[in-house]
């Protein structure tokens, strides 16, 4: 008997070694939603920008979203295809898009990717879909084909003239346009707009400031409805004062795209988000709020929902090539 039992007890520690192991060769990270409204509800975050660490900010806001609020969040980064490390850099490989068949919503922070056509194809059979997409800061300017013009995804680089420009403006509203405050010199002051306080994106959403500078625009195309307004400071401080030759300009605003299957999504763009921009409790209030606007789930908003940090942030500093090497998706895991 005893004998027996020893034996059950290997079987089970070599069975918890082989499931550990393979958790850490996966390229990508699985966050198990606990309790909350969001049980039973699958967000996938996509993840591929060299400058703003949205490889730093992503896995923060699924882990914000998973615990907090019971969502199951899987995220997927740029990853070195000789390392696995996750690597902002490679710009023509995100594994594990599959996921995105079983999603309920998906977040995006990608800039200038050129992803191969298998990859690219999970991307837009969901953006067909009707379901909800987030999209932040860079994700105007999600795709840039250079080498792969012949494929049939190069209409949706940033300044394709025919897709007119390409998946950002036609699914978030808009492009690539300019620094509207001055790069890592001016921040944002997000500032409701007159008239949507009881709109449930902004529902208990006060204090927003990051390190963001203002991008420009020109026209939001479609539907657009904005909600949040960025206000230029001078300086990189929240207490610093507006630039008052600078008028508000749109940072956060909602709209719909129907895509080739004629269905209907629902879509959040913000061009906020800088690393350091989640510091701010109102910002990641915002992006959790949106989550659930997205997923038509706004009568489960609380007046102010939970959006504490999980464990330590501590995100590198923007830029190209300052992303912290040696990591794995597996470093992301929820203790």
């Amino acid at each position: 008997m005893k004998q027996s039992t020893k034996l059950g007890m290997l079987v089970f520690a070599g069975l918890m070694c082989m499931m550990a192991a393979s958790a850490q060769a996966e390229p990508w990270v699985v966050m198990e939603g606990r309790n909350g409204p969001g049980t039973g509800k699958h967000i996938v975050f996509v993840v591929g920008d060299e400058e703003y660490r949205s490889e730093d900010l992503m896995p923060q806001l699924a882990k914000i979203l998973a615990v907090h609020h019971g969502f199951k969040c899987t995220v997927l980064f740029a990853i070195n295809k000789e390392t696995g490390e996750i690597d902002p850099k490679t710009l023509d490989n995100i594994p594990g898009l599959e996921a995105l068949k079983t999603a309920d919503m998906m977040v995006m922070f990608l800039r200038f990717r050129e992803l191969p056509d298998e990859q690219m194809k999970h991307i837009i059979d969901y953006t067909n879909s009707g379901k909800p997409i987030m999209g932040l800061r860079t994700s105007t300017h999600a795709f840039n084909y250079r080498k792969l013009k012949d494929s049939p995804y190069a209409k949706y680089s940033f300044h394709n003239k025919e897709f007119e420009g390409g998946y950002g403006r036609q699914v978030f509203g808009e492009t690539w346009i300019n620094h509207y405050g001055r790069h890592q010199v001016e921040s944002t002051r997000g500032l409701i707009v007159a008239g949507m306080g009881n709109d449930s994106i902004v529902k208990g959403v006060e204090d927003i400031w990051g390190e963001s500078d203002v991008y420009g625009l020109t026209t939001l195309a479609g539907d657009c409805k904005p909600l949040v307004m960025g206000q230029v400071l001078v300086g990189m401080n929240p207490d610093d004062k507006p630039n008052p030759e600078k008028k508000l300009v749109p940072v956060a605003w909602t709209k719909t795209y129907i895509g080739d299957t004629g269905k209907t999504a629902r879509v959040f763009t913000t061009t906020m988000g800088h690393s350091f921009d989640l510091n701010s409790e109102g910002f990641r209030r915002l992006l959790v709020n949106a989550c659930y606007w997205g997923m038509e789930m706004g009568d489960n908003i609380p007046a102010k929902s939970n959006v504490d940090l999980v464990g330590t942030y501590n995100p590198s500093k923007i830029g190209m090539g300052k992303h912290k090497t040696g990591l794995k998706p597996s470093d992301h895991r929820l203790p």
